[in-house]
């Protein structure tokens, strides 16, 4: 039996409690550029890796008002986030060359928002043949690459 090691799923799959305030807010106000994984920060919207990932790459794009639907964003902010999602598209060209990229936003509980009370955008790269046995088998997903290292990545493109 092969064994896959992912340190950093043991606080989600153990964790019973949750940490006061928003996880997408939180990492804006960290101390820590190096723990606290946003990617980005733009005016009004910011880009941050999502902690467990679908997929090596995985990151969210958040307007920077905390607000739960699209109809709460104004214009602008709803335009640097697709901007923002325009930008990504071409560095994850660059960085990660996937085949594919899924693009989503999740509205309430019920559609699968995790993260109900704050609006935001997934972009995840893609690759033909990344769902494979361990997913639909061994309910396992494997992920290839730590998020802090995929943040320091990204990071990278955008401060160029």
């Amino acid at each position: 039996m092969e064994v896959i090691w992912a340190p950093w799923r043991r606080a989600y799959v153990t964790s019973g409690a949750k940490e006061p305030g928003c996880v997408l807010c939180r990492p804006l106000d960290a101390d820590d550029e190096a723990s606290r994984l946003v990617v980005h920060t733009g005016p009004l919207a910011f880009i941050v890796m999502n902690l467990f990932p679908y997929n090596a790459g995985h990151v969210m794009i958040a307007p920077r008002r905390h607000v739960a639907r699209l109809t709460d964003l104004t214009d602008e902010e709803l335009s640097e986030m697709m901007g923002l999602a325009r930008r990504l598209e071409a560095v994850f060209q660059e960085v990660y060359r996937p085949d594919g990229i899924n693009l989503g936003i999740n509205l309430g509980k019920p559609a699968g928002a995790g993260v109900a009370d704050h609006v935001h955008l997934h972009m995840v790269p893609r690759w033909t043949g990344d769902t494979n046995f361990m997913s639909v088998v061994g309910g396992t997903r494997v992920i290839p690459e730590d998020p802090q290292a995929a943040c320091e990545r990204l990071r990278t493109y955008f401060r160029q």
